[in-house]
């Protein structure tokens, strides 16, 4: 079956309260508009395509950067519901198959409930996504008879009546491409607020003979963000039920409450996963590797039987290979560590590439960044790194050397060598007694002229 996605990516959000565009507020790490991107993306449909209207530009750019295949349309003015869908008919003139609307601040449609949607079109020539709101307020009515959708009424334009019904409307709608243009081409802005609304395409239809139906979900699933209070309820839905799937996948959360997963994180059966633990984006976690406490990871791999933290951070470009160990206040960036390989405290590897069942000492920093550049360090297999070496890229360390703790490594090291970069100790006895006394007497002498 061939699908196109429109998102509906064009709204304000003026009580957001904010400059930055409604769907480009982050959940999970990501922008509202990914989410619906992703859930759209998930159907491999033939073709996306987001409307954009308030800050366009920056939301056209989030679209393309989430998948280059994406296009975008301006909705400009913006005249409603049904006018933002008609303005994607150009792309999907020739489209065949089932169109599905979405929208960019409702991020907690399921993939398996616009199948459920798609599947139902066998029945209908318009099939509506539906829920059973416990307090329904300004919500748009579904009017059924029987297993039939009679009409959508917006809370505007509803009698006292039809406000009573608790059956809402949350906006995603399916058809057949063709079938939706049409419907769409037939919209009057005939309505309290003068707007071309999406929802009237119900009763064209059956004007016209079709039949329209009802999918239901449930109501947290189409939890809409226009507020930041609705933000958070969202992300607080979204964590609990990646909580959930990662459990049911074969995860061990040993405080789920309290770790938080972005979009995209990925973690393989197996893998364990400890208290205050935060996933940025771009997260693989391989089966059985395991993530302390109070560790953060943005933009990383890490692969089976590694260990990581506590207290430790990834960043972006960091990549870590079978068994190895990154222990606590250890921050790793832009580094390629292979199996075996020990970082156990107080370190921070950054640019670097580092072979196989090297240890390196707590204290270590690769110093990568000479303030307009970044550089890369180089050490080989097993080599061992002292506890507070400085390592002053661009440098290499080869197989098997040694630096002694303490020392500043500016020259490249030979493989097997031992390299010493610091200065000799030249101690003087008495010295620091004699010191203190020159230097407490200053300070009383001080004291006696205030």
């Amino acid at each position: 079956m061939q699908v196109s996605v429109i998102v509906l990516a064009a709204g304000q959000g003026t009580r957001m309260n904010s400059d930055l565009p409604k769907v480009l507020h982050q959940m999970a790490a990501a922008p509202l508009l990914h989410h619906a991107l992703t859930t759209a993306r998930n159907l491999d449909p033939a073709r996306i395509v987001t409307v954009t209207g308030h800050g366009g530009e920056a939301v056209a750019a989030a679209a393309t950067a989430f998948d280059e295949t994406v296009e975008t349309v301006l909705q400009d003015p913006q005249l409603g519901t049904a006018h933002a869908v008609a303005q994607a008919a150009p792309f999907l003139a020739h489209a065949e198959g089932e169109a599905i609307v979405l929208y960019a601040d409702t991020p907690l449609i399921r993939e398996e409930t616009l199948r459920a949607m798609l599947a139902a079109r066998g029945q209908h020539a318009v099939v509506v996504l539906g829920f059973h709101a416990r307090d329904p307020g300004r919500y748009g009515r579904l009017i059924t008879e029987g297993s039939n959708l009679l009409a959508i009424r917006e809370f505007k334009d509803a009698s006292l009546d039809e406000r009573a019904i608790t059956l809402c409307n949350s906006g995603v709608i399916c058809a057949e491409a063709k079938t939706l243009f049409s419907l769409i081409a037939d919209v009057k802005a005939a309505n309290a607020v003068q707007e071309y609304y999406l929802t009237d395409i119900v009763e064209l239809a059956r004007a016209r003979g079709l039949s329209a139906g009802v999918v239901l979900c449930d109501e947290a699933e189409t939890l809409g963000v226009n507020t930041r209070a609705q933000l958070a309820e969202a992300e607080a839905a979204f964590q609990s039920r990646a909580r959930a799937e990662a459990l049911d996948n074969g995860v061990t959360l040993t405080a789920p409450d309290t770790v938080f997963f972005a979009l995209d994180t990925h973690v393989g059966r197996d893998a364990v996963i400890g208290p205050n633990v935060i996933f940025g984006p771009g997260v693989t976690i391989e089966s059985g590797a395991e993530i302390k406490g109070f560790c953060h990871l943005e933009g990383c791999h890490i692969s089976r039987g590694a260990t990581v933290g506590p207290f430790a951070r990834l960043r972006p470009g960091a990549e870590l290979a079978e068994d190895v160990h990154v222990g606590n206040f250890v921050e790793i960036k832009n580094a390629i560590l292979e199996e075996g390989v020990k970082v156990g405290h107080l370190t921070y590897i950054g640019d670097a590439d580092i072979g196989e069942f090297t240890n390196i000492g707590a204290g270590t920093v690769t110093c990568n960044y000479d303030g307009v550049m970044k550089h890369r360090t180089r050490i080989g297999k097993r080599a061992f790194i002292g506890s507070d070496t400085m390592l002053v890229a661009p440098v290499t360390v080869g197989d098997g050397a040694l630096t002694a703790s303490g020392s500043v490594i500016t020259e490249d090291v030979p493989p097997n060598a031992v390299a010493i970069g610091r200065a000799r100790q030249v101690t003087k006895p008495g010295l620091a007694a004699r010191m203190f006394d020159k230097l407490k007497a200053i300070k009383a002498s001080k004291a006696k002229g205030q």
